[in-house]
């Protein structure tokens, strides 16, 4: 097994997989209030959170896998029909501070 000897603000994919993959569904989540697609959630977590877009990707998967229903009507709300009814929480800007938090920039 591989080790580091980092020290880390935020949780280590190498060092706390799993306390890493429960930042990133925590940050899904995030998205997920802000009506944001698996696309927009994949670029925001890139952006500002350094979060791999496989990562992302593959964490998303497994909450649509465990989640089916609310997903289902997740997407049926954010359909384009749908989408005027949502308001001004459609046109939200996402906000992370990880960087910030965590000194990184």
């Amino acid at each position: 097994m591989y080790y580091h000897n980092h020290h880390h603000v935020l949780p280590c994919l190498h060092c706390h997989p799993h306390s890493y993959i429960r930042m990133v569904q925590h940050l899904i989540e995030r998205c997920l209030l802000l009506h944001m697609n698996r696309q927009q959630c994949v670029k925001a977590l890139a952006n500002y959170a350094s979060i791999q877009p496989c990562i992302t990707i593959t964490v998303w998967k497994e909450l649509q896998k465990e989640n089916r229903d609310f997903f289902q009507a997740y997407f049926h709300a954010l359909s384009p029909y749908y989408r005027p009814f949502m308001g001004r929480y459609s046109q939200r800007k996402p906000r992370f501070d990880w960087k910030k938090q965590s000194g990184r920039e």
